[in-house]
């Protein structure tokens, strides 16, 4: 009876533990989702403060929490040790990510541009940035910055505004070390959100090992130290797929009532939705939201709106005896809600930013408009389509088979792209031209030869092997063939809308990057969905071969999970030997960076310029490098009126007639006019310099040919004048 009563515990203990890892991996996309839900609005109308985001974005992230946790499925099965230790992960994931934050404030390069962003929500919470009063219109003032662009008179940041939003949380709550702290927040919820896509997919106990080799990859702790976009995108497109997972399972686990024969009389109509409604709505929601927070999520939900048709198709095809085709229209309407949100950030708030990237936008609306209307057909032609077709179609037996070799070509074409092509641009536009150069400068530090042209994008199989290693990488291949060829045959369908999103990502992610492609910066890329993705299909992979190796090794079918269970000594070696390639390679590989934080001092530098400048100071740049960095940190966090001065073509510094012109004209507004540079020498012609900034910290290295491996150091300086006269 011990025994029994004994495993009996063991069974709820296991339950519970399920629960709650399946709760902590979709609650934090349900609470970004409010959050963002009610930010946006409150944005637009200039309300995005502390009390009406506590109340409203604070409700609906509470609201949309509790609706998702009451509808996870009934059984979910784990044992305490694979939570325990998925939970250990992602708090030493926070806690390192946290101790070892950067502090990029000085706009030089997209993090900046966010915490700066981010400030001035916190601050003002309205949208746009007025420009100040420097004593009227002059064709010597420029109000745009890096990052920051000048629309009908008011300042512009430049990206959607999703991320800020969220960042803004830190600075209410801790000023501008508050919010230096999110991002190690947020990338610990992004490992307990993997984790719980690979527990589901894979196992409970795949999630641990997931969290893991998740979590050391160098670009998953680059992008978890500081204000990046992509940890948030992540945690809103995996946390859709635990989210749409679960309302499959709650589905298939409600026994199915059929519809009433035409002499029967109907049943009541019940008042609520279906099993599955819910979170299938909250998935969509998720998924669509993710184009608030980044606008290549575009790109990324592409398959959901897919799957979304393919199930309302599969749903009026089989009069909704299909349980999986019930979820199609929560899920597009989810998905439309969350999308409405996105694009609406973009045409009112980022549309100089969309301007900007229309070279690549417009091709992916295009190729948008074309799926939703195929979608769409698709959908509305299903009955007729298989009226017509029905079981006349005969079934290739080579189509599996050819699934299956396609996923391993496309990667072998990855790996020999290097020795076929080399990807160019030829630049023509300004910004074009600033790329070039900074590739050249880049590539002469890293002992190079100079060609601005090159963007080493044909190498971006290697950047896989660098971060995650070449073991992941094949075990991902392996697995999404052979996950290709059960889908083909009509099993594994679980797994189609991952395995869609993971590919097609992927695929599109290593044939054109589009970013600067020094590294770690051009890391970021891979983050949302590509890492995670491999990370995924890896473990997965891991289970499936150490399943046969059992198999064979003991002359019995593998359970159902439990790749990590108790074994004979030989299948428990070959797992954990598994587990270990999959670990060491990406923490190698991070090791030469994982303990060396970057820009720090950047935040006391900031604080110490703010002291420095008069309260009633107009601020005048007049210096091409510190306009770019300080234009936006000056007029957010020390509050004054900022502006650079226009410089001729060929040259960092104005004219000095331009500058005394716009010195009389912020005196006769009544306020100070301070000068800022980058050195005494440019400050000599309008009065004695002084000193207000001396950073010296590191900095990210640049490194275009191999994994980075190290810092470079950094130097900042700053001087102030007054002009006389």
């Amino acid at each position: 009876m011990d025994g029994v009563a004994g495993k009996a515990a063991d069974g709820v203990a296991g339950r519970a533990a399920g629960r709650v890892l399946a709760a902590v991996s979709v609650v934090p996309a349900l609470a970004l989702c409010g959050w963002l839900l009610a930010g946006l609005p409150l944005l637009l109308l200039g309300w995005f403060r502390p009390l009406p985001m506590a109340l409203l974005g604070g409700g609906a992230a509470v609201l949309l929490c509790a609706y998702g946790l009451r509808c996870l499925p009934g059984v979910v099965t784990a044992h305490r040790w694979a939570t325990a230790a998925v939970l250990a992960v992602a708090l030493g994931s926070g806690v390192l990510n946290g101790f070892l934050h950067g502090e990029q404030l000085i706009v030089r390069r997209d993090p900046a541009t966010y915490a700066q962003y981010a400030v001035w929500l916190a601050r003002h919470g309205s949208l746009p940035i007025p420009v100040g009063d420097f004593g009227g219109p002059d064709p010597a003032l420029r109000f745009g910055s890096m990052g920051f662009y000048l629309v009908d008179g008011g300042i512009v940041p430049q990206f959607m505004a999703g991320p800020p939003m969220i960042h803004a949380i830190g600075h209410w709550l801790g000023g501008v070390s508050g919010l230096l702290l999110v991002p190690p927040v947020l990338g610990a919820l992004a490992v307990l959100t993997v984790a719980g896509t690979a527990a589901r997919l894979a196992g409970p106990r795949s999630g641990p090992l997931a969290a893991l080799v998740f979590a050391v990859s160098l670009p998953i702790l680059y992008t978890s130290r500081t204000t990046f976009s992509e940890i948030p995108s992540l945690i809103l497109l995996f946390g859709g797929m635990n989210l749409l997972l679960d309302a499959r399972t709650r589905l298939r686990a409600t026994p199915f009532r059929p519809e009433p024969e035409p002499d029967e009389e109907p049943a009541a109509p019940a008042r609520r939705p279906a099993p599955g409604f819910v979170p299938a709505v909250l998935a969509g929601l998720s998924f669509g939201l993710a184009l608030l927070v980044r606008i290549d999520g575009l790109r990324d939900v592409l398959p959901v709106l897919v799957l979304a048709g393919v199930l309302v198709a599969l749903a009026r095809i089989t009069g909704n005896r299909r349980a999986e085709g019930r979820l199609g229209v929560p899920l597009l309407l989810g998905l439309a809600v969350g999308a409405t949100w996105g694009f609406t950030d973009g045409y009112v708030l980022a549309r100089p930013y969309l301007a900007y990237l229309s070279g690549s936008l417009k091709p992916l609306l295009a190729i948008c408009a074309v799926v939703v209307v195929l979608t769409a057909a698709g959908a509305a032609l299903a009955p007729w389509l298989a009226s017509r077709t029905g079981s006349s179609v005969p079934r290739a037996r080579w189509l599996p088979g050819a699934a299956a070799a396609l996923v391993v070509l496309v990667m072998a074409g990855f790996a020999v792209r290097p020795w076929v092509q080399t990807v160019r641009r030829v630049a023509v536009t300004p910004e074009d031209r600033l790329t070039s150069e900074f590739i050249e400068k880049t590539q002469i530090a890293n002992g190079l030869a100079p060609d601005g042209s090159r963007l080493y994008y044909e190498h971006s199989l290697d950047w896989l092997f660098w971060y995650v290693g070449v073991p992941v990488v094949v075990l991902a291949t392996v697995a999404a063939a052979v996950l290709a060829h059960r889908l083909v045959r009509g099993r594994e369908f679980a797994w189609l809308l991952p395995l869609a999103v993971i590919g097609w990502t992927t695929v599109t992610t290593l044939w054109r990057p589009a970013i600067t492609p020094d590294h770690p910066f051009a890391s970021r890329r891979l983050v949302p969905v590509v890492i995670p993705g491999l990370v995924l299909l890896a473990v997965w992979g891991l289970r499936w071969l150490s399943g046969r190796l059992r198999e064979r090794l003991e002359g019995e079918p593998a359970g159902p999970f439990g790749w990590f269970a108790a074994r004979p000594w030989r299948s428990r070696a070959a797992a954990a030997a598994g587990a270990l390639l999959l670990v060491v390679p990406p923490a190698i590989t991070s090791i030469g960076t994982a303990f060396t934080p970057v820009n720090r001092g950047e935040a006391a530098a900031v604080a110490g310029l703010c002291g420095a400048l008069p309260r009633d100071a107009s601020v005048l740049i007049v210096e091409r490098v510190t306009g770019d960095r300080l234009t936006q940190v000056v007029r957010g966090e020390c509050g004054l009126p900022v502006a650079r001065v226009g410089h001729p073509q060929g040259s960092d510094v104005p004219r000095p007639a331009d500058v005394l012109r716009l010195a009389g004209a912020v005196r006769r507004t009544g306020r100070v006019p301070v000068l800022l540079a980058a050195e005494p020498e440019q400050l000599m012609a309008y009065g004695p310099a002084s000193r207000v900034m001396s950073l010296h910290t590191r900095q990210d290295e640049r490194s275009l040919a191999d994994a980075p491996n190290g810092t470079w150091s950094l130097g900042i300086d700053v001087w102030t004048t007054v002009p006389t006269g």
